[in-house]
């Protein structure tokens, strides 16, 4: 008689991941930098364009929302999933996104400064010094060597740009070292975003194309002109043709990138929150540019691109929040 064989164990069934706080991506600080930069540009385009005033402060209240829950659910990331964060911050890639902690805590400051110029400068000063320290670090790990050329993503780009939005936002602050700082975070931030562009461009051109979740990330190349704009505006007080051509440039990078980043076949990521900072940057420049040099087609552009930023951030909010409750945002 034949004897039968009977396994003891049932064969393994895989799990579906479980949406957890441990794959929170830092990116995703990039939703802050978005509103608060839109805040932004509705406030000037208040002053500019006439626009209701409460449109500017309604967003204000939103981006700061965002930011105390998404720093809470970091900061308990931190806290439980330690080695997630730790290698998060070494990936070459996506290291260099915890600038975008940085740039918020800045765009912040300025949005609160008429409630309250104790708190603005406290979260400046914060900001700034993270901001420094996240750019000097990411310097040193540069010189270090043997990165892989595929690694140098727009992505890239993000500590020279958190440099250059120190001036940005504190053109307003009253400290007496103010003024200083801000032309060394010009200076730092400036020649870094021109330099790393020159490999970010190289990879693009040289290397395969970049991963349709990467691709949003081509905006990033828009800010350091559009950032610098308003940097370089803010230092030395007035919009000069030093200033108009980093404005056309920008304005020019922006078509270029465009048609490659709105594709239907690029899935939404929280990476998609990369366009909304840059966007943001940018019509808050040609807001500023319209204001300083009247014409009706600079006007009808600067409002153009606020709507389409408008537009673009509507849209990634509902879709994030749709990932949010669908449970795919927190999922591995």
């Amino acid at each position: 008689m034949l004897a039968t064989t009977i396994p003891n164990e049932s064969p393994q069934v895989a799990t579906p991941p479980r949406a957890s706080v441990r794959h929170l991506p830092v990116n995703l600080f990039g939703a802050v930098m978005s509103l608060a930069g839109l805040a932004m540009a509705w406030r000037l385009a208040g002053r500019s364009l006439g626009a209701p005033a409460v449109i500017g402060e309604a967003i204000i209240v939103l981006a700061l929302g965002v930011f105390l829950l998404l720093g809470g659910a970091y900061l308990s990331k931190l806290l439980r999933h330690r080695d997630a964060v730790k290698a998060e911050f070494a990936h070459p890639i996506l290291g260099n996104f915890f600038g975008t902690i940085a740039i918020s805590l800045l765009l912040l400051s300025s949005l609160v400064q008429p409630y309250g110029a104790t708190a603005a400068q406290a979260m400046w000063g914060l900001g700034s010094a993270a901001t420094l320290l996240l750019a000097y670090v990411a310097a040193v790990r540069l010189l270090r060597g043997g990165r892989a050329p595929q690694d140098a993503v727009p992505a890239l780009l993000i500590p020279g740009v958190a440099a250059l939005d120190i001036p940005v936002t504190g053109a307003q602050m009253t400290m007496a070292w103010a003024a200083e700082l801000n032309l060394a975070a010009l200076a730092i931030g400036g020649v870094q975003a021109l330099l790393l562009l020159s490999l970010v461009f190289a990879r693009l051109v040289q290397q395969p194309a970049l991963a349709a979740g990467l691709k949003p990330s081509l905006m990033i190349l828009v800010a350091p002109f559009a950032v610098g704009f308003l940097a370089y505006t803010n230092v030395v007080g007035e919009v000069d043709r030093l200033a108009a051509l980093l404005f056309y440039f920008g304005v020019f990078t922006f078509l270029l990138v465009a048609p490659q980043v709105f594709r239907r076949d690029v899935p939404f990521v929280p990476g998609w929150w990369a366009i909304g900072f840059p966007m943001a940057a940018l019509a808050n420049a040609a807001l500023k540019y319209a204001e300083a040099h009247a014409a009706l087609p600079l006007t009808l552009l600067a409002g153009l691109l606020l709507a389409v930023l408008s537009l673009a951030i509507a849209v990634l909010v509902l879709r994030t929040l749709r990932s949010l409750f669908d449970g795919s945002l927190l999922k591995a």
